[in-house]
């Protein structure tokens, strides 16, 4: 295997077989979690639209691999990866959830750096880098840490002891990566940009979600589902049903997607 076949499989999972699909996906897991958070959205999307997922060290199949510190580190890697993966020339997008929109976007300016713009960017749950507002970054203690991932929604498993053991090293990473993080001025990107939150979401507010489409040059167009930080997985084949819309990949039959855009 050559060191860049290597490098694509260390940061990139199928969930299944190279599929003929009409245009691939690329997704980008929320702070702490991993590639396995987008099966069932694979699922929903196929076969016309074939997820790969991002998978970063420090978490499921690269557990003992120590985590990137920095959000710039985690992008200037993925875009590496992705320009070694096969099948990168024909088209694709990317999706990012939470921490994971915000890796998402940082990749996606190192691909139009590169001659390689994605299709698409979709961001979910987190607001532009540009308006300041997030998460509570700046968290006391483990305690805390995990409070604040309850008070989202995403922490019903955490209260097991082995899985809270496994999933601290990986949140505590990603948390230190989102307080490094600043946002750099540069060229808006040449793509256009979905940004999606749910109606609940303590994140980032359906009224806020739009300052994402400032940052490309191309016309995009937000969307707001029914749900809070989480309503990816909640609301699975809606979602889909929007992605695919908005890449032009319609399925026959197929109802509105329930949601509303602007």
């Amino acid at each position: 295997m050559t060191s860049r076949a290597l490098l694509a499989d260390t940061w990139l999972r199928r969930f299944g077989p190279p599929a003929e699909a009409a245009l691939r996906l690329v997704c980008f897991p929320h702070a702490g979690g991993g590639a396995s958070s987008f099966h069932a959205l694979a699922r929903a999307l196929g076969p016309q639209v074939e997820v790969v997922a991002v998978q970063y060290p420090g978490r499921q199949d690269r557990r003992h691999e120590p985590p990137l510190p920095r959000v710039n580190e985690l992008a200037d890697r993925i875009a590496e990866a992705l320009l070694a993966f096969p099948g990168t020339a024909a088209p694709y997008a990317l999706f990012g959830h939470s921490f994971g929109a915000l890796v998402g976007y940082e990749t996606a300016r190192r691909l139009d750096r590169a001659g390689a713009t994605p299709h698409r960017l979709f961001v979910s749950a987190r607001c532009a880098p540009t308006t300041g507002a997030g998460p509570t970054d700046r968290l006391a203690d483990d305690a805390a840490l995990l409070a604040e991932v309850r008070g989202l929604g995403g922490g019903d498993a955490l209260d097991d002891p082995e899985i809270q053991a496994m999933a601290l090293p990986a949140l505590r990473a990603d948390y230190r990566a989102l307080r490094s993080y600043t946002w750099q001025d540069g060229p808006a990107l040449r793509c256009p940009i979905t940004a999606m939150t749910g109606t609940e979401d303590p994140l980032c507010a359906p009224g806020q979600v739009t300052d994402w489409l400032r940052l490309s040059v191309v016309p995009g167009r937000s969307r707001v589902f029914p749900g809070g930080h989480f309503y990816v997985q909640d609301r699975v084949t809606e979602v889909a049903r929007a992605v695919r819309t908005d890449l032009g990949v319609r399925t026959p039959g197929a109802a509105p997607a329930h949601a509303t855009a602007t």
